[in-house]
């Protein structure tokens, strides 16, 4: 059982909450350790590297020797986190990914920093997006996105603690705590974060936040809308879908491509066991470069575009 929710009201760099984290399990668990790419400033693991100088790995500019370094460790007994920039990490290293950790089923947790568009005026080549539609198929692979500093804390633990291997995706840029009371984390289970009838809101990560306040917009209006962080992405909760579609239409929203991604991959469950009405806010594909700020409201990605979606979904309903 996970401890209460913070309750503070400002913002948090959950990349500070997963270093903080991850070095009080090492201080417990001395097989712990910690495998880069040149990425330790990055990673914030800066402390970590001053408490535990021997149990830092930095391979330099080379995430597929980074990824079979870890599987080695794995291998040797260690609890590597491999940690890197999401685009590198889950792009570069795809193969080794899938071969030498999922395919083999080493027990390396695998740690995306970065992601979605938190690089924004680097481009696509920077942005992470497509991660989702990569490693979703791998399908012993658990991937998280925890959607606050409180979540972040649960995910490191039970990733360290899990026997199998694990990506968790975090990003750089700040989000609110949730105010959910008597929270639990349950990977592989989503969290009610509003009820209601008339519709559902699915989404992961940095837009937890937003769908929670585009249904108290909509509660002005009259219309109930139902909010569920997906922070697991594989394997998705069907039970939590199946409620959904019992709604009558959903939304997804999400730091991603709705190719393949949470979007994607709720629109597949519905097509094939639920079919109600899906809008999917997300990314299209490659996107222009740009601030972080500006892509997210171009795409969608605010309480007013969400909004939108969500009266388009309900017009669908029939």
């Amino acid at each position: 059982m996970a401890t209460a929710a913070p309750t503070a009201a400002g913002f948090q760099d959950c990349r500070n909450i997963w270093v903080q984290t991850l070095e009080q399990l090492a201080e417990a668990d001395p097989r712990i350790v910690a495998v880069v790419n040149d990425s330790v400033g990055s990673s914030k693991l800066n402390s970590f590297q001053k408490k535990f100088p021997d149990r830092i790995i930095n391979v330099g500019i080379a995430e597929q020797v980074m990824v079979g370094v870890g599987a080695g460790l794995a291998n040797g007994g260690r609890i590597p986190f491999v940690s890197a920039a999401s685009c590198f990490l889950t792009g570069r290293a795809l193969e080794q990914v899938k071969a030498d950790i999922t395919y083999a089923n080493f027990n390396v947790k695998l740690v995306g920093q970065s992601s979605g568009i938190a690089y924004g005026e680097l481009g696509a080549t920077h942005h992470s997006i497509e991660d989702f539609a990569w490693l979703r198929p791998l399908t012993n692979l658990t991937v998280i996105v925890p959607a606050d500093a409180w979540e972040t804390a649960e995910a490191v633990k039970w990733a360290a603690n899990h026997e199998g291997p694990v990506y968790l995706r975090l990003s750089r840029m700040p989000v609110p705590d949730l105010t959910i009371p008597n929270r639990a984390f349950r990977p592989g289970k989503a969290e009610v974060v509003r009820q209601g009838d008339d519709l559902t809101l699915v989404a992961c990560g940095t837009t937890v936040h937003l769908a929670a306040q585009v249904a108290d917009r909509l509660k002005a209006d009259g219309i109930s809308a139902r909010v569920l962080n997906f922070s697991t992405i594989n394997p998705l909760d069907e039970d939590a879908l199946h409620a959904a579609a019992a709604t009558g239409a959903i939304v997804t929203v999400e730091e991603a491509s709705v190719r393949g991604g949470l979007g994607g991959a709720v629109a597949e469950f519905t097509a094939a066991y639920r079919p109600v009405p899906v809008e999917r806010v997300g990314f299209p594909g490659f996107l222009p470069t740009g601030s972080t700020d500006w892509l997210f409201k171009e795409y969608g990605l605010s309480p007013e575009g969400i909004a939108v979606a969500a009266h388009r979904a309900l017009a669908r309903k029939g």
